[in-house]
């Protein structure tokens, strides 16, 4: 497959004529990413928390929450937070969690449960062990939608349930008390895509709408770290609501008032002052995950709500520890999977999609080996496993081309479940059934595979343009993200002057490049400089894809290029 690189489209004079008060460099990225007026520019430049953030109430059932909890509280019921155990349903609960402890509510406790035991969502056993605990109000956090057999459960067990979630509800949605899903057929919120906590953030919202003095007023708004952290991490849209949520995340994030992150930061050698989404996503947000994939996701919950310095150092330290176990791990599962690829594909020119598989890896892991299988291979991936009782599961990754969604769908009863989305995506497998799957999935590339990739570019530039100014720029348009993602641009005619390799196992690639009198170092993670064929050769004109951006490593700072690709 190959790509192509075209220029977005030329500013119109009208754009032009409203932007005019901004460069021409930021003209055009407001312009790519469809904000044509000042008006546009500067809601999207400037977040407002007070005006950028919807009425909670326009949600379904917010009020009969707002008002079931706030009688929960009065009457001192016994409250049970039931999250997911990934990086948007643990901040969800430690959400709740520490705005129930503000208000000097404590009749409640938090449940998680284990990946590897219990799987995703509501179960039996986690019901009836927080029913023998009285829990009379539970309340689901980033899971539930689907979950109709165990909303009855709870509800037979004297317990009354609050969904709160945001994955695609089935025909028939759960008997529960209430539920408060913007993807409801009948949501009238005008955001359909918050994360699991954001939810949660407009439940809180709600409540102190209804009752203020609960709180000192802005008082919640140190609790928008958690929001922010779960926003960037399970990768929602960045633009509308999202973007201001994630902007003041990260604002408070920055500001290290919970002892968790501190300690966190501390240990990855990342200032506070400096942090971006690129640290949330790539640092912060694998560590949090590695306790539910390599151990137990109450881990990370207690590294969140951790209060003291001491509590949250044994925890920063030992989800560190935990993910270069998964990084072990992983490393493992990964060369093993190449060998397959190696021994099982003579010519992978002529293949469409990698299916590969082993009863003995750990599902929870192979999400991250398909990314690396991508990577390396540029062809669609489909990894499985076994999980506990025999079931097959399995993750997907796209590589940037191919829909997995369209394409799974194409595949006629292999799958007992699947979800996910363009990029990514996770299934299951009938045990009978996996030795056809590759087949089912090649014959389905047949109606959904492109044969080649069309990428739009930003703006062609050159080296004298990238400047302290430039880059200054180009971040106040962060965070970046899905619907608002990092620029990328072109450089033409430039020289590879100096091609290394760095890190522990050289696997990374760093070029210092040329253009006339300018130069400036380009870098790529977990590349080698043959993956580029010719049109990487020292001393040899190319043009270049990258992003720009300013690294802050080990206390220095310097402005550099992110290699994308060569053509």
């Amino acid at each position: 497959m190959s790509t192509k690189y075209n220029l977005k489209g030329k500013v119109s004079k009208e754009a032009e004529e409203e932007l005019k008060d901004f460069s021409p460099l930021i003209t055009q990225l407001l312009y790519n990413r469809d904000i044509k007026t000042k008006k546009e520019a500067e809601r999207f430049l400037k977040p407002d928390f007070e005006k950028h953030l919807h009425d909670p109430f326009l949600l379904p059932d917010m009020k009969k929450v707002v008002e079931r909890i706030l009688k929960a509280i009065e009457n001192d019921e016994k409250i049970t937070i039931w999250s997911d155990y990934d990086a948007d349903g643990i901040p969800g609960g430690a959400l709740l969690h520490d705005f129930f402890k503000l208000i000097g509510f404590n009749n409640f406790e938090n449940y998680i449960p284990n990946r590897r035991i219990e799987g995703y969502g509501l179960n039996l056993e986690g019901i009836k062990e927080i029913a023998d605990k009285k829990t009379k109000l539970l309340i689901t956090i980033d899971c539930g939608i689907r979950d109709n057999q165990y909303v009855e459960e709870a509800n037979k067990l004297g317990m009354e349930v609050v969904i709160t979630d945001h994955h695609e509800p089935s025909d028939e949605l759960p008997k529960a008390f209430a539920i408060v899903n913007p993807k409801r057929k009948d949501n009238k919120y005008p955001e359909q895509i918050l994360c699991g906590t954001g939810v949660v953030w407009k439940i809180i919202e709600g409540i102190l709408q209804t009752k203020r003095d609960l709180l000192k007023e802005g008082q919640e708004k140190w609790l928008l770290d958690l929001v922010g952290l779960a926003t960037l991490s399970d990768m929602v849209p960045l633009t509308g609501e999202n973007r201001a949520l994630a902007h003041f995340g990260l604002s408070v994030l920055r500001k290290g008032k919970r002892p968790g992150f501190s300690k966190l930061l501390s240990i990855l050698r990342i200032n506070k002052n400096n942090l971006t989404e690129d640290d949330v996503t790539f640092m912060i947000t694998p560590r949090i995950n590695a306790a539910s994939r390599m151990g137990l996701p109450l881990d990370a919950f207690k590294l969140l709500t951790a209060n003291n310095e001491e509590e949250a150092g044994i925890y920063a330290k030992h989800l560190d520890n935990i993910n270069k176990d998964r990084k072990v791990a992983v490393t493992n599962i990964v060369k093993e999977a190449k060998k397959k690829v190696k021994e099982k594909f003579e010519n992978l020119g002529a293949k469409s999609v990698i299916v590969l598989g082993d009863p003995d890896w750990r599902p929870a892991l192979l999400g991250l080996v398909a990314n690396s299988i991508v990577k390396e291979y540029n062809l669609p991936v489909f990894l499985w496993g076994r999980e506990g009782e025999g079931v097959i599961k399995g993750s997907c990754r796209s590589e940037g081309v191919t829909d997995l969604v369209a394409l799974m769908e194409r595949v006629d009863g292999a799958f007992t479940s699947f979800g996910g989305h363009k990029m990514s995506g996770g299934f299951e497998v009938d045990f009978e059934k996996i030795h056809t799957l590759e087949d089912a999935l090649v014959e389905a590339c047949t109606y959904v595979i492109k044969k080649e990739e069309e990428i739009e570019v930003d703006a062609e530039l050159n080296l004298k343009d990238i400047s302290e100014k430039s880059v200054a720029e180009i971040n106040g348009l962060a965070p970046f993200g899905i619907g608002n993602e990092k620029p990328i641009f072109i450089f033409k005619d430039i020289i590879p002057e100096k091609i290394n390799r760095f890190g522990k196992a050289k696997e990374h690639l760093s070029i210092n490049f040329v253009d006339g009198t300018n130069k400036v170092r380009g870098i790529s993670f977990f590349a080698s400089p043959d993956q580029f064929g010719d049109f990487l050769k020292e001393g040899i004109k190319t043009n270049l894809v990258a992003n720009i951006e300013k690294s802050f490593f080990n206390g220095s700072s310097e402005i550099r290029l992110r290699i994308v690709d060569f053509f």
